[in-house]
């Protein structure tokens, strides 16, 4: 009886969930507030007075939770948006995720009285800004920023979190009494060596089976990206490595150099991430006590008016403006530094090693995730517009690595009958529509990338491109080339340019549009053209 009335409620939860994630839009409130908001209710002094203050079980679950919004974080980096600002970004990750943590914790201890260790414990947990609240506001506002700041935003808050993680946990051993040189050393060279090594070592590999191995269909594709993602948090983390930096490496890594069924994969790990921001709020409202968020308060609000005010703008200029950034650009990163999902995973994890701690850990980070979002949240398309850095023009969602969403094309295959006019036919012979074209041909077991002079012979397995595209495991990759007015290929005709063997231009996005290339079209700048090539090429 207690099994179905788990599953009753857990229905209950998520259908509600998918009713407040509408109403929040329509009232302009981050719908990852209304999550925690439906968590306090069902908690102990909410409606339903669930006792749940099980924080090993939420730990657990919420990490599970955050090792997939890090590797989808990672998957759908878009690499060529990134390259532009990724010293910056970069830079924000690290030494400011490093900076962060020290000017908080000082802080804490200076002016708020508090333990020393206690106190840069509590600004290592909220050192990192949050990759599932600033997707969730950017995908939400559409918001396009000018610098390719969208794309800075997105590779900080996906790449800092590890580094507050290896922070968090190195605090906790300090405070543990394990703060001896030789161990601190010992366990930073670990996690991040590990991390790295496995990180980089577990998305090769990967990436050598996509190319050799095909998948029975895209459901088995999709199971195997799941245990990888597993697989490259669990395998460090035995071994005393950094599984969030490592999820995170083989995220970037696959979401930038595999192209089969590319779309699949997007629309798994893009639910999958959005029912694990689901659980992390709902579970952080779930935990809290309202009585005890009203004793925390009053740190919270001085931690986050610090945070926001203090910290976060001095760090930003001091660390960009020798990178040359923009003033405006300063500006909309001092003030997009949101906290969430990861600042609440890493104070259950203080929370479970450290029970003993004089701080109330969990609700006052509690209180500065849910003024973050508030107030930083709600006002970030706002300050965006007063330092006139929203770009009209732009499409935040190219920041985002959903290639496979934005191609309008499909794969269509046929088997030439042994009684088709086509054989013995040369391709340009044939006279096929202008806007199909013929992309992959499967002889005898081999795959075969064509061109106008190949002839078509009986048996054979044909590929057709036309529009709304749909990737398919058939044996091809698909690469992108973004043209503008200096390169090679610019104002020449297709026939005019220089493609490698093996390799073909299937079609172009030109201007929102989708264009079946043949050998007269012209290239031209702004142009993203697609090529077609054998998957161990």
């Amino acid at each position: 009886m207690m099994n179905v009335i788990l599953l009753l409620s857990s229905a209950v939860v998520l259908i509600s969930t998918t009713f407040l994630s509408k109403m929040s839009k329509k009232i302009r409130v981050p719908a990852l507030l209304a999550f925690i908001f439906l968590g306090m209710i069902f908690g102990t002094e909410g409606i339903f007075k669930i006792d749940f203050t099980n924080f090993k079980l939420a730990e657990t679950i919420c990490t599970v939770a955050l090792i997939f919004i890090m590797f989808y974080g990672g998957f759908g980096m878009n690499w060529n948006m990134i390259k532009p600002v990724f010293s910056r970004a970069a830079t924000m990750a690290s030494l400011g995720t490093v900076c962060t943590a020290l000017a908080v914790g000082a802080f804490c201890h200076l002016a708020l009285k508090m333990n020393i260790l206690e106190g840069f414990l509590l600004g290592a947990v909220i050192s990192s800004t949050d990759a599932a609240s600033v997707f969730s506001i950017l995908k939400a506002n559409r918001l396009s920023l000018k610098y390719n700041t969208d794309s800075l935003l997105e590779m900080e808050s996906g790449a800092n979190d590890p580094f507050a993680y290896l922070l968090t946990i190195t605090l906790i051993s300090m405070i543990q009494g394990q703060s001896s040189v030789k161990n601190v050393a010992l366990l930073l060279f670990n996690q991040l060596f590990f991390g790295m090594l496995l990180g980089l070592a577990i998305a090769i590999l990967t990436v050598k089976i996509f190319k050799n191995f095909r998948f029975e269909n895209e459901g088995m594709q999709s199971a195997f990206m799941v245990a990888i993602a597993t697989l490259s948090y669990a395998l460090p983390t035995a071994i005393g490595g950094n599984g969030f930096l490592s999820a995170y490496i083989v995220g970037v890594i696959l979401g930038n150099r595999l192209r089969v069924n590319k779309k699949s994969m997007v629309n798994t790990f893009d639910s999958i991430t959005s029912l694990m921001q689901i659980v992390i709020f709902f579970i952080l409202g779930l935990l809290s006590v309202p009585s005890e968020i009203v004793h925390a308060l009053p740190l919270g609000i001085l931690i986050t008016i610090f945070m926001g005010l203090v910290a976060r703008p001095i760090i930003s200029f001091i660390l960009m403006k020798p990178l040359k950034a923009p003033n405006g650009q300063i500006a909309v990163v001092s003030w997009a530094g949101l906290r969430g999902a990861s600042s609440i995973v890493f104070a259950t994890v203080a929370t479970v090693t450290i029970p003993n701690l004089s701080i109330d850990i969990f609700h006052i980070v509690f209180c500065v995730v849910i003024l973050s979002i508030l107030t930083q949240g709600t006002s970030l398309k706002f300050i965006s517009k007063k330092c006139q850095m929203i770009d009209p023009e732009g499409d935040v969602m190219k920041t985002f690595n959903d290639y496979s969403e934005e191609i309008d094309m499909d794969f269509i295959s046929t088997i030439i009958d042994p009684s088709s006019n086509w054989i013995g036919k040369k391709i340009y012979e044939i006279g096929m529509p202008n806007d199909i074209l013929i992309t992959l041909i499967q002889r005898n077991g081999q795959d075969i990338i064509p061109n106008g002079e190949t002839v078509i012979e009986a048996n054979d397995e044909i590929v057709l491109t036309a529009t709304t595209f749909k990737n398919t495991s058939m044996g091809i990759d698909l690469q992108e080339h973004v043209i503008d007015k200096k390169h090679s290929w610019a104002y020449l005709t297709l026939s005019e340019i220089s493609v490698p063997n093996n390799y073909l231009v299937v079609i172009i996005k030109r201007e929102g549009h989708t264009v079946v290339p043949h050998g007269d079209t012209i290239i031209l700048p702004g142009d993203i053209v697609v090529l077609n090539t054998l998957r161990n090429t």
